[in-house]
């Protein structure tokens, strides 16, 4: 798993490509780069609170974006700093679903280090597709 951030994509915006060998992988990539994108350190970010989450989408691509609106929703309503530690997506009567475990603790800014303030994510050329490697995902985040 792994995320890189794409400056030429985005000029006002902040985009990354998301990757890893499973779904679930490209799941926890996609939300570090999120959470990355808003907090420089992500090892300050200690598990100390713990969230389930559970999303359904007939669409994988959307689960993927509802998943990241979650984390952003999180941060701003509760200011909590969420990393995903354990998911499960799988397909039941035709819908996608999504199960995590999410760890994180409220934000701190003393210890956590702020660079932007994601707003949202966008559907400008998002994109999430199967690979020969895995999975990959491309995603443009309002900021």
């Amino acid at each position: 798993m792994s995320y890189e951030f794409l400056p030429e994509i985005a000029i006002a915006d902040q985009a990354f490509r998301a990757s890893g060998k499973t779904l679930e992988e490209v799941f926890v990539s996609a939300g570090d780069a999120v959470t990355n994108t808003m907090i420089d350190d992500l090892g300050a970010i200690e598990p100390k609170k713990r969230r389930s989450l559970h999303l359904e989408n007939a669409a994988l691509d959307l689960l993927l974006f509802d998943f990241l609106q979650e984390i952003i929703y999180l941060k701003d309503s509760e200011q909590l700093l969420l990393r995903l530690e354990r998911a499960q997506i799988r397909e039941i009567h035709g819908k996608h679903v999504f199960d995590g475990e999410l760890a994180g603790e409220k934000l701190d800014p003393a210890r956590h280090s702020q660079r932007v303030d994601v707003k949202a994510v966008t559907l400008h050329r998002f994109n999430l597709e199967k690979t020969a490697a895995g999975w990959s995902a491309t995603v443009i985040l309002d900021i």
